[in-house]
């Protein structure tokens, strides 16, 4: 079953952020993965508003699991550590 990754982002070093971006969709593309909804308009109706919001969708839960853990995702994100507050969930779709 399909599984969408759900990032909330409020980037604190854009230069360190562009860094982890410019790594991560390749790694993301590499496990299946591609982009819904990367940065565009909302509306915030509840919970912590954050500023960038993003949707890519992977083949299963565990290609998005294992997309995460993979050591091309993790040099990604070192780069987003100390650049950003995030939350980032995986859930399985229902079609």
């Amino acid at each position: 079953m399909p599984a969408l990754w759900i990032g909330h982002v409020t980037v604190t070093d854009e230069e360190s952020y562009a860094k982890y971006a410019k790594l991560a969709g390749p790694a993301i593309a590499a496990h299946g993965g591609h982009f819904i909804a990367r940065g565009g308009r909302y509306v915030q109706l509840e919970g912590t508003d954050r500023a960038r919001n993003v949707v890519a969708r992977f083949p299963s839960l565990e290609a998005a699991e294992a997309c995460y853990h993979s050591k091309e995702y993790q040099a990604a994100l070192d780069h987003a550590r100390g650049a950003a507050e995030r939350e980032l969930m995986v859930v399985e779709t229902t079609e």
